[in-house]
């Protein structure tokens, strides 16, 4: 197994991931970033996010898309990892153990307190992987998200002080 950091030139194999990730998570056609579209941001200064490939006998079997966060209680960075997928036919390897490990690796050569991530509530095998690596859910913590209709409507609120 060898892990390397995605370049412009692995944008396809990176949106193929993401629409394997989407069908496992029961959203097929929620992906609407596209092959193009990730190259550029690759290619950007600072690119929005980095991502480590996982390869098996120069093969892509899966991938971690990250990017930095930041903890005021801390004063410190952090890395939140958006994404994390294995192909089915590689799960059981040790792969996502070796991109989860790469990424403490990383958070800790970058000065960073933590790594986090969401998982979805149901899925149970994500769950006892994360688990399994020393990981605890955050219990007083839910996640809130505005987007779409909602991030415009308070975007376009006139009450702001």
């Amino acid at each position: 197994m060898q892990i390397r950091f995605a370049d412009p030139s692995d944008a396809a194999t990176i949106h193929r991931f993401i629409v394997e990730l989407a069908t496992y998570e029961r959203e097929p056609d929620a992906v609407e970033i596209d092959p193009r579209a990730l190259a550029e941001q690759l290619a950007s200064e600072p690119p929005p996010f980095e991502c480590l490939l996982i390869e098996i006998g120069g093969v892509a079997v899966g991938f971690a898309l990250f990017f930095h966060n930041y903890s005021t209680w801390r004063g410190t960075r952090g890395l939140y990892l958006e994404d994390l997928y294995v192909q089915p036919s590689h799960r059981g390897t040790g792969a996502g153990r070796a991109l989860m490990a790469r990424l403490a690796q990383l958070a800790r050569e970058r000065g960073c307190a933590r790594l986090e991530w969401a998982v979805l509530d149901w899925n149970t095998p994500a769950i006892a992987f994360y688990e399994s690596l020393g990981a605890a859910p955050q219990p007083d913590w839910t996640l809130f998200r505005l987007s779409g209709g909602a991030l415009e409507a308070l975007a376009e609120d006139r009450r702001r002080s």
